[in-house]
């Protein structure tokens, strides 16, 4: 099973499996819409700050740019953060896909920290202060590098890929008809507006701790493969059912905030381009009609306080 799925992963994956197919990944700013009533303006505006300090996939001016452009109009103060120590209390801080050095173009096990354990203990002070993360880890690498971080708050990542159990070549549904978007104040209008179904694009997953409150929920029979190098399925390759396991959920801690989720794509948008194609990856996808009322939710939950 494990090797028919490997075609639906490369149509529709945020990464590919080679350096060819990486490079003709990019960044598409041409639908990122408009916000006609912006959450926030220049007065109030909430400080957001997007890692680039551990070699990230995802950067402010590059594969996130999207994001960032919806954020900025939506009245926040983005920026990229270039050192741990410019963080504020009141901060937001969104990390995206971080990897260790040694998993540059290396992307089999074993896979390395991202975070040092003092990085890992500040940022724990930093959130349980009032500090709000937004932790992002995709597939394989990136859920291995940023475990030993969510492991400090009670997540746990399966280090593999995660999808769906479905019938067709799609990208992951989350819908409350499907029963794998939970009823939480960041779909149910408390925040924003409702939304009843988020898309995703091939990520991981995670279990997570009692305290936190589930919003994208794996069921029964939807699995994470784990292979020992990114991209290379066999009818082996080790694979985990994932009933118990989410790919989005958000915690209260301490003073702070914590959300977490397996899958950077639906952030943001992209469009890659393979021997099948060109493909809206991400909230330009007609696909994801309601990932940019989500996305704004979120950011919204996350910027207010306790």
């Amino acid at each position: 099973m494990a090797f028919k799925v490997f075609k639906k992963f490369i149509i529709y994956s945020l990464c590919a499996y080679s350096c060819i197919a990486l490079s003709q990944q990019v960044a598409d700013t041409t639908l990122v819409p408009q916000i006609d009533n912006p959450y926030y303006n220049t007065i109030n505006a909430p400080t957001l700050y997007i890692d680039e300090i551990h070699n990230n996939f995802h950067t402010k001016e590059g594969r996130f740019k999207p994001f960032s452009t919806l954020l900025t109009r939506d009245g926040y103060d983005v920026k990229a953060l270039t050192n741990i120590n410019l963080l504020d209390e009141k901060d937001i801080l969104v990390i995206s896909n971080a990897l260790n050095s040694r998993n540059i173009g290396n992307w089999q096990q074993p896979i390395y920290d991202a975070f040092s354990s003092e990085e890992i203990k500040a940022l724990k002070i930093w959130v349980k202060k009032g500090g709000k993360l937004l932790l992002i880890a995709d597939h394989m690498p990136f859920s291995g590098a940023s475990n030993s971080l969510a492991n400090a708050f009670g997540f746990d990542f399966c280090d593999g890929f995660a999808q769906l159990s479905k019938p067709q070549n799609e990208p992951d549904l989350f819908s409350e008809e499907n029963k794998r978007l939970l009823s939480s104040i960041i779909t149910d209008g408390t925040f924003g507006e409702p939304v009843t179904s988020v898309t995703t694009f091939t990520g991981s997953s995670f279990e997570m701790p009692e305290k936190a409150r589930g919003i994208l929920k794996f069921l029964k029979g939807d699995e994470c493969l784990q292979p020992e190098i990114a991209w290379q399925f066999n009818d082996t390759t080790p694979s985990k059912d994932l009933r118990s396991s989410y790919q989005g959920a958000i915690l209260e801690f301490g003073k702070g905030k914590l959300a977490v989720f397996g899958e950077a794509a639906q952030f943001t948008a992209q469009t890659i381009t393979n021997d099948n194609g060109t493909f809206h990856v991400g909230f330009n996808s007609e696909t994801a009609p309601n990932n940019v009322d989500f996305i704004r939710n979120l950011m919204l939950w996350l910027s207010t306080e306790n």
